[in-house]
């Protein structure tokens, strides 16, 4: 059995207390004082959490937005410096490789930051298609997975305090991190370092994510933690990202979608241009024009039950019409909650289905996504 990787902060959880636990080959918390308090405090003040497992690949050069827009679903070529934007990699079939965020940090640089058990068939992929589509362009593709760590800071009451971290100016847009609107990056120092800090996030809060080099994010943690204390900052594992992120109805990779799952299916055409060319368009046109067969859909136990878990199956009265994904007991809502793929003409809001738990059959209704709303 090979060794679990772990991140810089790893000692940081140690002291923290945390419980850690092998994810994706990384030795991670996945909680410090309890899944639900951790997902409360992010829901009504801040939360940190150590996203440093996950994936950063660098696209840069003359060619690298045309690139992106080739190898991505959505439109990279849109932003502007400054920018960022959900987005899918697909297979030829249309099948989900990977789902990511691409940031626009100069001109001719993108940083897409990739799910942790993905970065190499990702880097695979964009290689191959490199080889097929760029020749005489030019298109760099790094990984900088192992020179960089990250960090998020999630809730309402982040901005109060983030922009303590820094002296000067942001490199890009604005004065100070508490001034970036939704989906906007920029760069600031810290110790003499470049530290991107993101306006973007998986728990349906205000919040940031910070990516920085290896070497300064123990600092990073540390500062916000002392400038956070007085506005009750709280560590956050992976079990409470999880729930916050069922509740925003948010997709996980190796849940919602994989590669025999198109973008469609999963309820993400909003994130797909079929009105450009990309790598799988094809699939996904045909499938647009004639209609898909399933599609993932949020639901919410409609009584007490124990809480839906990924594999259980969905009734619609004695036919199995569907299968869980995702679920868990809403922390902030009190009920189960979950998402499902459901079988078209069954799949649409206010549809009554039963999940099968543990032998028995427990009343849902399919929801609107977000299933949380304040």
């Amino acid at each position: 059995m090979s060794k679990l990787k772990r991140t810089p902060l790893f000692e940081v959880h140690e002291k923290l207390g945390a419980r850690c636990v092998d994810f994706e080959g990384w030795e991670m918390p996945i909680q410090y004082e309890g899944v639900v308090a951790e997902h409360l405090s992010v829901r009504s003040g801040a939360g940190i959490f150590d996203i440093s497992h996950m994936g950063e690949i660098m696209v840069s050069g003359e060619h690298a937005a045309d690139f992106l827009d080739m190898a991505l679903t959505n439109q990279a070529s849109s932003l502007s410096v400054g920018e960022a934007q959900y987005s899918l990699m697909c297979s030829s079939q249309g099948g989900v490789i990977d789902d990511l965020y691409v940031y626009r940090i100069a001109q001719e640089v993108f940083l897409a930051i990739v799910n942790a058990s993905r970065v190499e068939d990702d880097l695979s992929h964009l290689r191959t298609l490199i080889e097929e589509w760029g020749k005489d362009r030019v298109v760099n593709v790094i990984d900088e997975s192992a020179n960089l760590s990250a960090i998020a800071l999630q809730g309402p009451k982040v901005v109060r305090f983030i922009d303590g971290l820094f002296d000067m100016k942001g490199l890009i847009r604005v004065d100070k991190p508490s001034q970036l609107k939704k989906n906007q990056i920029d760069v600031f120092l810290f110790n003499d370092s470049k530290v991107y800090v993101a306006c973007t996030g998986y728990t349906g809060e205000h919040g940031f994510e910070l990516v920085g080099p290896n070497a300064v994010i123990v600092g990073l943690w540390s500062c916000l933690a002392e400038l956070g204390e007085d506005y009750g900052l709280t560590p956050v594992g992976l079990g409470a990202r999880d729930t916050l992120r069922m509740e925003m109805g948010y997709p996980l990779y190796g849940n919602e979608l994989n590669k025999s799952v198109t973008p469609l299916e999963a309820g993400l055409k909003y994130f797909v241009k079929l009105d450009k060319s990309f790598h799988g368009r094809g699939r996904l046109v045909s499938m647009n024009n004639n209609g898909i067969k399933r599609r993932n859909l949020a639901f919410q136990m409609s009584s007490k039950s124990p809480p839906p878990r990924a594999g259980y199956p969905v009734f619609v009265k004695e036919e199995q019409v569907g299968v869980v994904t995702s679920g868990t007991q809403s922390p902030s809502l009190g009920t189960g909650i979950g998402m499902a793929f459901i079988e078209v003409p069954y799949a649409n809001v206010g549809t009554n289905i039963q999940v099968e738990i543990r032998g028995r059959r427990f009343p849902a209704i399919l929801a609107k996504k977000p299933i949380y709303k304040k």
